[in-house]
């Protein structure tokens, strides 16, 4: 018979998820909260009061990485210092490097991959009553699924796909899932236990999800992995081949997140525009987003990460088309010289991704377009540079990040001779960000006089702002965390607006990419009870 102070103890474990990374992370974050959750766990949102903190990492490049492993440390310190008992690595660090992080890191008390997650609360619970479970061996996750994509749905059974709401460590029985998308067949995936009161959606496949925040949008998870074999890339090698959600998982997980207050819904995956190749339907994508737009209550849809390669005709059409999804295009263009971008593993052009931006504009010159360049790449010479340039001066985009090149671990690119020296990629790195922080301003400021709707994410009351107070959202060309914000300015008496409002403003001045606008009266807002 259990003892009241030994069930005390059981009741009370608490755990926090520290999360590191990129929106996909995030949902693999929030989902993971539910399991434990449903577990019995409590979570608390700082490590310091938790009994075990699960850092879920990042490893994509190099500083991704290293953040990662200064948050390992820093929940490790906290083990000296308070309630904290264990410190957990899983996430992409956790999976790519598995024993060889546990060796170089022994302040953690467990590695755990992919596979652990659908029991994480069994393993989270072995680990604090004192289990040191072996580190995860790493492997090539490709190899874990058909090289068809239209195999892929029928052998994914066992296969951990976070993010996806069920899967089992491999090997484990299946399950049959709550519902599947009409005239799909079963994936056998497995599902956890029924969530608590509450976290469950009153119809349709129940969701394995937990938020975290209080944020009024959310990151939603289409697929997960990537066919592509990009040469500098090394995420298809842990995050696996490419896997399409079910419609019918989406479109209940969506519904789930508006009970929950959210008002933008951001679809990720590695990559967007592939969704449905596996489900037997390449127009899949465009099928998704006119469902999710009649859902009620939501107002806002993005999608991310869409290759420019596989942008066939119609998407743009459609996705400008549906009334909620907002004009906004993420587009992994990386460069812009043709040989590079063939050295690369990738196609394009200036030429042909000035087309596409053109055929954006044509439809809403008002859309935003935002991407990622690699500056520094093996064989990469002035030439190439010169039509980045090029191309990056006459796109005109809304964002682009710039990174340097550097080595990842078991890519091709990394077995290439012809490197670009160190100092010379910083010069190059340096050259285009002054290029496009300058694009990106002037881009802005084109935006003065423009009618804008403002998603309020934050009401800052801080005391130097006297009676009034800032707040701050985001228009719908920008995109969450990295795209810029929209400043809306009040005066002392004026009424302000909750988060999760909808605000309509003129974009009146600019500060960098930023935008600073006045409101109009015109309120949109947050269902009652909903606003954060």
């Amino acid at each position: 018979m259990t003892s009241p102070a030994t069930e005390h103890a059981h009741q009370s474990r608490t755990v926090a998820v520290v999360t590191l990374g990129c929106a996909r992370n995030e949902v693999d974050s929030e989902e993971l909260a539910g399991r434990l959750a449903d577990g019995g766990w409590t979570l608390v949102e700082d490590a310091a009061d938790a009994d075990v903190a699960v850092v879920n990492t990042c490893g994509f490049v190099e500083q991704a990485k290293k953040d990662s492993i200064d948050a390992l440390l820093e929940a490790s310190e906290l083990k000296e210092q308070g309630r904290t008992q264990k410190v957990v690595a899983v996430g992409c660090l956790a999976e790519r490097y598995g024993k060889d992080l546990a060796a170089q890191l022994p302040e953690a008390d467990a590695v755990l991959g992919f596979d652990s997650y659908a029991d994480m609360s069994g393993h989270l619970r072995a680990i604090l009553a004192g289990a040191s479970p072996e580190a995860h061996v790493p492997g090539d996750r490709r190899r874990l699924l058909p090289l068809s994509p239209a195999a892929r749905q029928d052998a994914a059974t066992g296969v951990a796909l976070p993010g996806h709401g069920a899967g089992a460590p491999v090997g484990a029985a299946p399950v049959a899932p709550a519902s599947v998308a009409e005239g799909l067949p079963d994936a056998g995936v497995p599902q956890v236990p029924d969530l608590p009161e509450g976290m469950a959606p009153q119809t349709g496949p129940r969701v394995v999800r937990r938020r975290l925040d209080g944020r009024p949008w959310a990151p939603l998870k289409i697929a997960s992995g990537c066919d592509r074999r990009c040469a500098f890339c090394a995420i298809p090698a842990f995050r696996g081949s490419f896997v399409s959600r079910r419609p019918a998982d989406v479109l209940a997980e969506a519904r789930w997140l508006v009970d929950q207050g959210v008002r933008e819904v951001f679809l990720v995956s590695e990559n967007s525009t592939s969704y449905g190749k596996d489900l037997g339907d390449l127009r899949l994508l465009e099928s998704l987003v006119e469902s999710l737009g009649e859902i009620d209550r939501l107002p806002r849809i993005r999608v991310s990460y869409l290759q420019p390669a596989e942008i066939r005709p119609g998407l743009i059409e459609t996705l400008l088309a549906v009334p909620t999804v907002v004009p906004y295009f993420d587009i992994s263009f990386q460069h812009a010289s043709e040989p590079l971008l063939r050295r690369m593993r990738r196609f394009g052009s200036t030429e042909s991704f000035l087309a596409l931006i053109e055929q954006i504009r044509a439809i809403r010159p008002d859309a935003g377009i935002r991407s990622n360049v690699i500056v520094g790449f093996p064989s990469e010479t002035e030439e190439d540079v010169a039509e980045l340039e090029r191309f990056l001066t006459e796109a005109r985009l809304d964002v682009v990040g710039v990174f340097g090149y550097s080595d990842e671990d078991g890519t091709e690119a990394e077995t290439y001779a012809d490197k670009v020296d160190e100092d010379a990629v910083a010069e190059r790195v340096g050259r285009v960000q002054a290029l496009v922080d300058e694009l990106m301003a002037q881009r802005a400021e084109d935006r003065i006089g423009d009618t804008v709707q403002v998603l309020v994410e934050e009401i800052d009351r801080d005391e130097s702002l006297g009676d009034g107070a800032e707040v701050v959202g985001r228009a719908p060309f920008q995109g969450p965390d990295v795209d810029g914000v929209t400043l809306l300015t009040y005066a002392q008496d004026d009424e302000l607006p909750r988060v999760g409002d909808i605000v309509t403003a003129v974009v009146v001045a600019t500060e960098g990419v930023d935008l600073v606008a006045e409101p109009t009266g015109a309120v949109d807002p947050a269902p009652a009870g909903e606003a954060r």
